[in-house]
């Protein structure tokens, strides 16, 4: 059983040893933020492509990073999934794509916002996020028979 004195100093040594690895570990995050962010490839584009997203409330539906809405899909790594085709092709018109179904509002995106917002997912898409999103397991459908 310990003393009221070597109470205090385990409790008073050991805190300020979790505190000091704490903020080991903070300043370590933050030296590594630029290299894992890619913040020198932030070009006027992506910044633009930024506001487009914050100005239409995009994150109200959708997730970057894992974080927002989750009424429409992850966009944190669209561009390498489908392509910048395909993203053109729906934000010009993505009512159009599939009839019937829920649907994006129509924004009437200009083309330059359009290489905007397809600039600023691209910089997202290479954030390093440690393998998130996982990629999809396409495993079961390629395996699956057509009846």
């Amino acid at each position: 059983m310990l003393s009221k004195s070597q109470a205090r100093n385990f409790f008073l040594g050991f805190t300020v040893l979790f505190s000091g690895t704490f903020l080991a570990l903070t300043v370590d995050s933050i030296r590594q933020v630029p290299a894992r962010s890619h913040e020198d490839q932030m070009t006027a584009q992506v910044v633009a492509g930024k506001e487009i997203w914050e100005t239409n409330n995009c994150m109200g539906c959708h997730t970057l990073l894992g974080e927002g809405a989750y009424y429409a899909p992850e966009l944190t790594k669209v561009v390498e999934r489908r392509g910048e085709g395909y993203l053109k092709m729906f934000l010009r018109d993505p009512q159009a794509m599939y009839p019937g179904r829920r649907k994006m509002v129509q924004y009437n995106f200009t083309p330059e916002q359009i290489d905007e917002v397809i600039a600023f997912l691209t910089w997202i898409g290479k954030i390093d996020t440690n393998g998130f999103p996982a990629a999809p397991d396409l495993a079961p459908l390629a395996g699956a028979s057509t009846k």
